[in-house]
Formats: structure tokens, C-alpha cells, sequence
């Protein structure tokens, strides 16, 4: 007969392999279904229709926004003849044979936009300038011969017209509501992958400067835009169209991440005169100037200390016409003040062909009061 201490013993034994045996059963076990508890405030949401954004809260997929704006992305194909001469040995006076020049077919890569559903899609003047053949083709597959409606060297922008039916549009959005920080998308054809979708934030507006068009008001953004990205577009998260993407900051300096769009509120201007006139008519008054430092403006009285300085008259422009002169100095164009070479210059090119531009200004120590007749901005090359 066992002794009351070996009693407990056993009894502890056996107890212990008992919730053992349980503790087992309970993580093999599906859990049977009961009341259910509140949801923890920190809890992450389990089911997908939770990621839906309302107001002030983060976006956590943009794909909606993709889904809306990519029908409407199309991938440029281009090719142009290109002419090989033989090797002349480093020898100039060796006169060359047309019959020996080679020729070979050079491919280019770009993207676009169909903006409107008569078929209208821009893209950059780069991507297809000297092209002897271009195609797109849509994200569903078609692809097409298109017919250039216009171009505009001097933004880098162009027009093309696809005969398709049932087109896909992107919605245009507003590129002057934009901040530094917001959420933007990048789609286009990089390196001949087909659509591609990066993803940024606007890094800066209004960026300018850059020598890379006579009329720059960039959006930079750090979105990736590699070759065969030009000419596509730049989206918001409601996938409204805000850039036409179109030049990176030249990696050999080092940088990465820099890349600049054509804001659509300058695209939308374009394509309509394009569309409308074939081209884009813009005042032109004939000068070159150059701005005049901020310490010379202020010693000579110039208050705001902003000044533009003549540096040459074109002798058949409307300056000339008007009496303007090299060495004048510019600090107001119809009572408002110059800020810089670049303002002035869009502010010109915004006005029609035959506006009157009021001028004022500096000429030695007398008051500058002129009025100019703006003429059409001649097309680049021949000014």
C-alpha cells in the first residue's frame, strides 16, 4: 500500500502529463467559432478592401490608379535612315563615291499619350524628329501607323493622330496644384520592356534653366525615367495625367534619382494650338537680353533691384520697329515687374501675335516708355 507522500507523487505525475496531452490538442485543434470580440484599433486590417484610401490616409497601392491611366500609355517606335561613308584614311582631299556610302536603319524607343478620343496623343519632339518611319503601339495590343499632326521644338513637345476606334483616354490633370512631396507615377516603354510603372514624389516645380528647351517649367521628381521613357506620362494618384516625361539629369555628374516632366498645364496649351493652327503662335519681340546684377540694379535706383539688359535688336523685329536699343535696360512689361530672363521670355511668348507690349525701363539716366507690336515667334533655326 502506497504511503501518502508516494500518493501525491503520482497524482503530480499524472496531472502534469494531462495538461500536457491538452496544451497539444489546443494548437492541433481548429478553433471553434464563438462571440466575437471588438477589433483592436491596432490591429492590421486582414481583408483587401480595408487598403481603400479615405480622406487623409496613406495610399498603400496605387493600382487603380495605374489600372485608369495605363490604357492610354503607348509605346513609339521609330526608324531613320542613316548614311555610312567609307573610311577616308584621315585624308580630305580623297573625294568619296556616293555609290560606296552605306546605309543601315537606326530603331528608336519612345512612349506617348492618347489625350483625346479622336485619336490625339503627345509625345516628345524628340522621339520622333528626323524619323522616316513611326508606329505605336496601344497596351492592348494594336498597333498603328500615325500621321504627325505638329510640332514644338521649342517645348519638346509633339502631336501625333492615331485612326483607331475605341481609344483609351487619359483624364488630364492640374499641374499648378502640385507640391514638393506628392505622390507621382511614372509610365512609359523603358529599354523596349513595354509598359512600366515607377514610382516617386515631386521633388520640385517650376524648374528651369536647364538648357534643355527655350521655354522650361519643369516638374523634377525622383520617379525612374530611363531610355524609352520620353514622351510618357507622369500621373497623380487619382491617375490623372500631370507631366509628359521627358529628360534625366546626365548621370555622368553623378547623380541619380533627377529627372524633369513637361507639366501638363503647358502640354494642354500646345496640343490645342497645335491641333487648331498646326503650330504654336507666340509673340515675339526680336531682342536677346541678359539679366543685370542685383547690386548694379540697386546702385542705379531700379527698385524692385531687377533688371533685364539689351544685349543685341534683331533689325527686322518689332523692337527695332518700336526704337529699342542695345544697352536699354528692361524692368517692366505692361506695368508689371521682370523677375528674371526666363519670366520674361514666357510672358512674351504667352501674348498673341499682334498684342501691344508696353515697355519699361532704363535708357543711360532717362525713363524708358515704348511701345511694341509683337510679331509671330519665328519657328527654331531661323532666328
Amino acid at each position: 500500500m502506497p504511503t501518502v507522500p508516494q500518493t501525491l507523487l503520482f497524482l503530480l505525475k499524472w496531472t502534469l502529463v494531462g495538461l500536457a496531452v491538452a496544451a497539444v490538442l489546443l494548437l492541433v485543434r481548429p478553433a471553434q467559432p464563438g462571440p466575437s470580440a471588438p477589433p483592436s484599433t491596432q490591429e492590421f486590417p486582414a481583408s483587401p478592401a480595408s487598403f481603400a484610401p479615405r480622406d487623409g490616409e496613406l495610399r498603400l497601392s496605387f493600382a487603380d490608379a495605374v489600372s485608369r491611366a495605363g490604357p492610354a500609355v503607348v509605346n513609339i517606335y521609330t526608324a531613320r535612315v542613316v548614311a555610312n561613308a567609307p573610311a577616308m584614311n584621315g585624308n580630305p582631299l580623297l573625294r568619296q563615291n556616293p555609290a560606296q556610302v552605306r546605309r543601315r536603319v537606326e530603331g528608336s524607343l519612345g512612349s506617348g499619350v492618347i489625350v483625346d478620343a479622336e485619336g490625339h496623343l503627345v509625345t516628345n519632339d524628340h522621339v520622333i524628329n528626323g524619323a522616316d518611319q513611326i508606329r505605336v503601339q496601344l497596351a492592348d495590343g494594336r498597333v498603328a501607323t500615325p500621321t504627325i499632326v505638329g510640332t514644338d521644338p521649342d517645348t519638346d513637345l509633339a502631336v501625333l493622330r492615331v485612326d483607331l476606334d475605341n481609344l483609351p483616354v487619359m483624364q488630364m490633370g492640374r499641374s499648378n496644384v502640385l507640391r514638393a512631396g506628392d505622390v507621382v507615377l511614372a509610365i512609359g516603354n523603358p529599354f523596349g520592356l513595354s509598359q512600366t510603372v515607377t514610382q516617386g514624389i515631386v521633388s520640385a516645380t517650376g524648374r528651369g534653366r536647364l538648357g534643355v528647351t527655350d521655354f522650361e517649367d519643369f516638374i523634377q521628381t525622383d520617379a525612374a525615367i530611363n531610355f524609352g521613357n520620353s514622351g510618357g506620362a507622369l500621373i497623380n494618384t487619382d491617375g490623372e495625367l500631370i507631366g509628359i516625361n521627358t529628360a534625366v539629369l546626365a548621370q555622368t555628374l553623378g547623380t541619380d534619382g533627377i529627372s524633369f516632366a513637361i507639366p501638363v498645364n503647358m502640354v494642354r496649351g500646345v496640343m490645342d494650338q497645335i491641333i487648331a493652327h498646326g503650330r504654336v503662335r507666340r509673340g515675339w519681340l526680336g531682342v536677346s537680353s541678359e539679366e543685370l546684377p542685383r547690386a548694379t540694379a540697386a546702385a542705379l535706383g531700379i527698385d524692385p533691384p531687377v533688371a533685364l539688359r539689351i544685349s543685341s535688336v534683331d533689325p527686322q523685329g518689332p523692337a527695332a520697329k518700336a526704337g529699342m536699343r542695345a544697352d536699354d535696360l528692361v524692368t517692366h512689361f505692361n506695368g508689371q515687374p521682370i523677375v528674371n530672363a526666363q519670366e520674361a521670355l514666357n510672358r512674351v511668348a504667352a501674348m498673341s501675335p499682334g498684342s501691344t507690349l508696353e515697355i519699361r525701363g532704363r535708357r543711360g539716366r532717362a525713363t524708358l516708355n515704348i511701345k511694341a507690336t509683337l510679331d509671330e515667334r519665328p519657328p527654331r533655326g531661323s532666328r
